[in-house]
């Protein structure tokens, strides 16, 4: 009986220590348990409203983004109109300097034609003021009889022989400084160096052929200062 007693007892410590064992991982695991299920809501409501941050960052971001690449672009299109605007009046103003320098060109060349013009038709009003001296010159040694220019009227041959080379000297002259007389006898009329005076019929001339000059033309280089008054051949 002793030894059933002890043999109870004994395990009924070994019962008990089981128990109390069993209670005491039970109760660490259930605190543990316990303590994760309390935390894992309040981690998954973290995780939660971190991934609606980061997405309303990220859509703060892109609607940034967007704001950003309008202003850009809007920027791009005013500067490309600026562009163009500065390009058309760089243009304009090129087309104006091209003008003006031509213009400028257009009256250098005019003035330096108007300043050669003066040296060389400078004297054009003086030239037909001689011309009606060389007519009367002319004149004057046409109406001397060629019969009584003799040596037995050494008056008259004196006057004659002075009156010609006063002529020859005036035409010399004339000629240094560029007037060229025109006498068209047998020419064909010519209305910018002719004016006729008359028309006849004359055998064996073609018409419009200058068979007649009352007087003599000038050209002072090559500008008409006096046309010739002739007489013209007409056709039958």
């Amino acid at each position: 009986m002793a030894l059933v007693g002890a043999a109870l007892l004994r395990f009924g410590r070994l019962v008990a220590e089981n128990v109390v064992s069993v209670g005491k991982y039970g109760s660490t695991r259930c605190q543990s348990n316990t303590s994760f299920l309390s935390r894992w809501p309040n981690g998954q409501r973290g995780m939660s409203v971190t991934s609606e941050e980061t997405k309303q960052n990220a859509e703060t971001a892109a609607s940034e983004e967007s704001e950003n690449e309008k202003k850009i672009r809007k920027e791009n299109e005013n500067l490309i109109k600026e562009i163009d605007l500065l390009s058309e009046k760089n243009l304009e103003l090129e087309d104006k300097y091209k003008r003006a320098l031509a213009d400028g060109e257009n009256m250098r060349r005019r003035l330096m034609k108007q300043i050669e013009d003066a040296k060389l038709f400078g004297i054009q009003g003086f030239c037909k003021d001689l011309l009606e001296v060389a007519d009367i010159l002319g004149k004057a040694t046409e109406s001397v009889p060629k019969e009584e220019v003799r040596e037995s009227n050494p008056h008259l041959k004196n006057l004659y022989e002075g009156l010609k080379m006063t002529e020859a000297q005036l035409h010399k002259v004339f000629s240094r400084h560029g007037l060229i007389p025109v006498n068209p006898i047998e020419e064909k009329f010519d209305p910018n160096l002719h004016e006729a005076l008359f028309q006849q019929e004359v055998q064996g001339k073609d018409p419009g052929t200058i068979v007649v000059v009352s007087k003599i033309g000038y050209k002072l280089h090559e500008r008409v200062i006096r046309p010739a008054l002739v007489g013209v051949a007409k056709g039958p």
